[in-house]
């Protein structure tokens, strides 16, 4: 097999992947799919699941597993030639799609299907499979008129380059910007580790030719300058870098494109108005909830704002202690937003007299990874492992780890790859994505069928090792960064240990949008428990375990500020959710004063004018969160009470293998062959209740 994105019988071929093989991939594949597709339009034969259905999920298959290679080698490895080529063919695979979802033939043979008595026959799995079709098609607009078919199509390719674009601007901000100190004084606060990163990165750029400390936008470099850094100027200037990446406001050489996120953003608001308006929707956010739990725009708004008014007491509360700190301690008369960090840690030294950076000591790489892999071996009865080298795994960067996940008798469950540092040309922030989904193969040469394996994609942005008085130490992990890893561990455990067989409701396919961050955020909780903690902690030097004492601090401080960190997620999700309710994108009020309006009713800490938020917002201009970032919070709802039921079982007994079998066979076993709602009551026994969430955030009655 010459062009390696053309090969499906192994892993991907990563290392032999180059940027001339694309294109004439996709030819290949597209080519093959609409042969397909016209061969199961114009059988005469009444549609049935085998010779109808499944042949195109087959085709489908093969294209969207090579063209998520690429996707997935442009989030991590961009550079300019794979950009252009990307997204040169990303239009070729959106109108794909959007033809598919507006083919009134096949429409009508999936109306045909549902309607002939032999549906009941099929399993749960293919008759949701089938409901979730005929949903599909009428929000790709298979219903409408032909020439209104035509411009649908054209809003999902607009759309579709337009979010990439969004994407490209906040990466090449990311990286453009880049500031050089020269003077060590300046740097006071700052950890020692975060300093030596930085001298590295300084000796690597051959445009610097004395010594020094090169700091970025990257979180890694960013975040500790924030909370550490004692030199307010040096706050001040990375901070305002930041917030206005991608903006009007950028720092851009002269001559550079322009890279400003605005316009794309009034763009995308227009599109999906008027998509919505052909769709004889009243706004954009019924489209979005219409393939999710919540069943209408007000439902979620009366939900995050009964939600904001619990958090905003303790909000305000956090505000005025900070406030308070900072003037007396601090000798801030005023609180900047690139204070805020600062001031917050130093307080928490404080009140609880631990830092950050001291718990970071305590979180090498090489046990924290260990100790999640034991939490998960222990909660669902798997092993897990490393791939051995001689096995020749080809990955994308030679940081990247790959691991296996077996049963108790050994038997393949799933695999991963685990890729954790961040580097430029790859995109900001932490996620999960499919690599190949579990499903069930005929296999006619030996006469039987083959359950294919899922593999994932477990990508974060963390510091690197850093060499360290001549010694490489590993990386080091924030507990907060700790708590994402977890939390993307969920969602691959979720695609990962699926027993759906069907691709279309295999793992988190066919899950409700905003229940997909169940099993991720009930991950999350583990990060709390001593039982947990005290096996995946050795002090970077010493390599003593956490002591219990450092870890009762760490949890008397758990809620440090929960108040001010809820009511955040609420503001993005008011804002995200306005703007595609009663948000008019023709209108004379523009993105940033309906951004003003909502943080003027809800918020405590109201940014400076230059703060551009909307213009980096990628979950929902290029993450598929559009009207749907309330779902981390809804999602939370429902993972905080899963897990309470783990907490039933008693103090250091939360990590129980009986309720983690309960968990893995009625939460991430059916993937999306049932309504999420089903799953939790059959998981939790009754329907979710607020109660836990409020409990695990200190702001219980």
């Amino acid at each position: 097999m010459k062009n390696p994105l053309l090969d499906f019988s192994t892993l991907p071929r990563y290392e032999e992947i180059r940027n001339e093989h694309i294109t004439p991939a996709m030819d290949e594949l597209l080519r093959d799919c609409r042969a397909v597709v016209n061969r199961v339009k114009n059988a005469t034969e009444s549609p049935d699941w085998q010779d109808f259905v499944q042949p195109v999920v087959d085709a489908n298959e093969r294209l969207s597993r090579a063209w998520g290679q690429i996707a997935h080698l442009n989030a991590v490895m961009n550079n300019p030639e794979l950009r252009e080529i990307y997204n040169a063919n990303l239009p070729r695979i959106t109108q794909y799609y959007a033809e598919l979802s507006q083919d009134p033939v096949l429409f009508e043979k999936f109306r045909q299907l549902r309607a002939d008595p032999a549906f009941n026959d099929l399993s749960q799995a293919r008759r949701k499979i089938v409901d979730n079709q005929l949903r599909d098609f009428h929000l790709g607009g298979a219903e409408l008129p032909l020439e209104d078919k035509a411009r649908f199509m054209q809003i999902q390719e607009e759309l579709s380059a337009l979010s990439s674009k969004f994407n490209d601007n906040l990466l090449d901000a990311t990286n453009a910007f880049s500031l050089f100190i020269e003077n060590r004084d300046e740097l006071a606060g700052i950890p020692e580790d975060v300093l030596q990163a930085a001298r590295e990165a300084a000796t690597k750029d051959t445009s610097i030719t004395v010594p020094g400390w090169k700091f970025t936008l990257h979180a890694p470099s960013y975040l500790p300058v924030m909370q550490y850094a004692d030199n307010r100027s040096l706050r001040e200037r990375m901070y305002r870098a930041y917030v206005t990446r991608a903006s009007e406001l950028e720092a851009v050489p002269e001559q550079t494109v322009n890279r400003d996120n605005m316009p794309l953003i009034e763009k995308m608001l227009r599109l999906r108005q008027e998509e919505a308006r052909l769709l004889s929707y009243d706004c954009y956010a019924q489209v979005s909830l219409t393939p999710k739990m919540a069943e209408t725009p007000q439902q979620v708004l009366d939900f995050l704002n009964e939600l904001a008014a619990k958090a905003r007491p303790y909000a305000e509360r956090d505000l005025a202690e900070l406030q308070q700190f900072a003037a007396d301690k601090l000798k801030l008369d005023r609180l900047e937003m690139w204070d805020i960090a600062y001031a917050s840690e130093k307080l928490r030294i404080e009140r609880y007299a631990f830092s950050e950076q001291e718990v970071k000591q305590y979180f090498p790489e090489n046990k924290v990874l260990p100790g999640m892999f034991r939490l998960v071996e222990t909660l669902y009865g798997i092993r897990i492992s490393e791939a051995e080298p001689a096995r020749n795994i080809q990955c994308w960067h030679p940081d990247v780890k790959f691991f296996d996940i077996a049963d108790a008798n050994g038997n393949l469950l799933g695999q991963f790859y685990l890729d954790l540092y961040a580097r430029p040309g790859k995109r900001g922030g932490a996620w999960m994505d499919d690599a190949i989904t579990r499903r069930k193969i005929e296999v006619p040469e030996i006469g039987r069928s083959e359950i294919q394996a899922p593999v994932a994609y477990l990508t974060c942005n963390f510091s690197a090792p850093v060499t360290i008085d001549g010694q490489l130490r590993p990386a080091l992990f924030t507990h907060d960064e700790v708590i994402t890893l977890f939390h993307e561990f969920g969602h691959g455990l979720h695609h990962l240990l699926t027993r759906m067989d069907e691709l279309g409701v295999s793992g988190i396919n066919g899950v409700e949008w905003d229940a997909v961050e169940l099993p991720s955020q009930f991950m999350e909780n583990f990060c709390w428990e001593w039982e947990v903690l005290r096996g995946m902690t050795a002090h970077v030097e010493t390599g003593n375990p956490l002591p219990r004492a450092l870890f009762d601090k760490m949890l008397a401080a758990k809620n440090f500020q929960s108040g001010l960190q809820t009511l955040r997620q609420i503001e993005f999700a008011l804002f995200d959710m306005h703007l595609h309710t009663d948000f008019d994108p023709q209108g004379s009020e523009t993105v940033l004063q309906r951004l003003d309006k909502i943080r003027q009713r809800v918020a405590v800490i109201i940014p400076p004018a230059f703060n551009r938020f909307p213009d980096s917002f990628g979950h929902i201009f290029a993450g598929g969160y559009a009207a749907g970032y309330y779902s981390y919070k809804w999602a939370e709802v429902l993972s905080a009470d899963a897990y309470s039921l783990f907490e039933e079982n008693g103090a250091g007994q939360v990590v129980s293998a009986k309720t983690g079998e309960r968990f893995w066979h009625e939460i991430l076993a059916v993937g999306g062959s049932r309504p999420a709602l089903e799953s939790f009551i059959a998981f939790r026994g009754r329907e979710p209740k607020i109660d836990a969430l409020l409990r695990h955030h200190g702001m219980a009655a």
